[in-house]
């Protein structure tokens, strides 16, 4: 009996023992050592990839998408369409998994997709203005009219044709921070309308903003809408 007393004491003891070192060495010594690394290696990362302006103040994450919408006329109806602010480079549509009033530069509460298949609405394979409303042609017709007439300027008519995916249809994740150097580009006149801006001035801000593909090879080039947009605003005030 006391055998057995004993040797259990004992296997309580090493288990103590064994429980107390991985606690210090997997939840205090492990995680000191890789946040350590981390904010001495990837600073900029490990704290949310975050964007400022020239004053110093944090605007955003370059991984987080934003929107640059008018205020409502009315905060409190839901039912009152947000309107673009046309005088800031637009990015991708938003449309994802869920909403929230908590943050107002993004709609989305959730990441994630429409989770419609590409022909959801479609009459005969093709998306055309008969789409159901509701669907993920509607959207696509609904969103390419609207850049249509959003970006097209007195001297610059934009062509269906010269409409591109990304401007019409959200991302995987619908937190997109990214749009492609075409959608950039199919926005330049308007923006340098709406800014007062020479189109040349504009044209040089988006190519000084288009990134390459990572490594080369990998992805596709791509312009950080928030970069850009405060980029944009200091162009302004110059």
């Amino acid at each position: 009996m006391n055998n057995s007393v004993g040797n259990t004491a004992r296997l309580i003891g090493a288990g103590l023992r064994a429980l107390l070192v991985l606690t210090v060495i997997c939840g205090v010594i492990y995680p000191l050592a890789v946040t350590g690394i981390a904010q001495a290696a990837f600073n900029d990362k490990a704290n949310g990839s975050e964007i400022k302006d020239k004053s110093g103040q944090v605007v955003g994450s370059s991984l987080i998408g934003q929107t640059y919408s008018l205020p409502k006329k009315d905060p409190d109806d839901a039912e009152e369409a947000v309107k673009p602010d046309l005088k800031w480079f637009q990015p991708r549509p938003s449309n994802g998994l869920g909403s929230n009033s908590v943050n107002t530069q993004y709609s989305l509460i959730l990441s994630g997709a429409t989770n419609r298949s590409a022909d959801n609405g479609a009459i005969n394979g093709k998306c055309t203005d008969q789409a159901e409303e509701g669907t993920l042609c509607a959207q696509v017709i609904a969103a390419k009219d609207a850049v249509i007439a959003d970006n097209s300027t007195a001297g610059y008519t934009v062509k269906p044709e010269d409409v591109p995916a990304d401007a019409v249809t959200s991302s995987g994740s619908g937190l997109d921070p990214d749009i492609s150097p075409e959608y950039a580009k199919l926005q330049i006149h308007r923006v340098a309308e709406q800014n007062k801006l020479d189109v040349q001035q504009v044209e040089k801000l988006v190519a000084d903003h288009t990134e390459g593909r990572t490594l080369g090879f990998m992805g596709e080039p791509r312009v950080n809408v928030l970069e850009l947009n405060i980029a944009l605003k200091a162009l302004s005030k110059s």
